[in-house]
């Protein structure tokens, strides 16, 4: 027997879920709670979310689809996101962009060679 084709509300609804579960993880909030807080900000938390956010964002989404694939209950993701996404913010905030060289540096370096 063949499980039934879900459907569009039913795939939206498992995707804002786990979208939620990124956003608790990582913002401390819901979209739907930040947005109520927020109701005068066009567009949603990511959208406002910093270049490092952004990066662990995207970090915390392919970890979450391993840890899924392990069979981690939710609870056991959301523990184990929420230590990359600290492990992975201060390490960001360590690194400050002012002190990488600038891809223009590189450029001129090699040209004078």
């Amino acid at each position: 027997m063949t499980p039934p084709e879900l459907t569009p509300a039913q795939v939206a609804y498992t995707y804002a879920n786990e979208a939620d579960l990124l956003n608790v993880v990582l913002f401390g909030k819901t979209a739907r709670q930040w947005k109520n807080e927020n109701p005068t900000v066009k567009g949603n938390m990511r959208d406002v979310a910093t270049l490092n956010q952004l990066l662990v964002l995207a970090n915390l989404e392919s970890y979450n689809a391993v840890l899924i694939s392990q069979g981690k209950n939710q609870k056991e993701r959301m523990e184990l996101l929420r230590q990359l996404a600290v492990q992975q913010l201060q390490t960001l905030e360590m690194i400050s962009l002012n002190t990488l060289p600038k891809l223009e540096d590189g450029i001129n370096k090699m040209q004078e060679k």
